[in-house]
């Protein structure tokens, strides 16, 4: 009886997760980066300097991570692997962060330190947007934090 109660909720679990769901990532070496994928991060931030690449299945799709560096910053970026740029991120300053920005995260987790912020740009109609801020905080009882704001800080996530 156990272990037809196991096996259905193991079936309805797969069921859920479904074709949508983000497949295991898979490490990729740089070196073996399709040239698409090169080529777009080559145009996208020339000079950088990946530091990591993974590989992973969204919807059906071949996304490829993109962690790098440039000029001291961080930058990341998910790419497709026809070279088609999902989004990317590029590290800031914390004082060019919005007020509206800080101010939701004040009310927040008073007595805060923002560790890292980066902004998230999505690829909309070969437009880049401004979707949000990610950011990582030290809060008041030494916890590390990460979580993202809308640019207008009425959402936090």
């Amino acid at each position: 009886m156990k272990a037809t109660i196991r096996l259905i909720t193991c079936a309805a679990l797969l069921a859920l997760l479904g074709p949508g769901t983000r497949a295991a990532d898979e490490k990729v070496e740089i070196g073996k980066l399709p040239q698409k994928v090169v080529s777009t991060l080559k145009a996208k931030f020339p000079g950088a300097t990946i530091m990591s690449a993974i590989k992973a299945t969204e919807n059906g799709e071949v996304i490829y991570d993109i962690e790098m560096k440039k000029e001291g910053r961080k930058h990341e970026m998910d790419v497709k692997e026809d070279g088609t740029i999902v989004n990317f991120e590029n590290e800031i300053a914390v004082k060019d962060l919005p007020a509206a920005v800080t101010n939701a995260v004040k009310a927040k987790y008073p007595n805060y330190t923002i560790n890292e912020a980066m902004e998230v740009m999505m690829v909309k109609e070969k437009k880049n947007v401004l979707e949000e801020y990610e950011l990582l905080i030290e809060t008041a009882d030494k916890k590390e934090v990460e979580f993202a704001v809308s640019p207008d800080g009425k959402k936090i996530q």
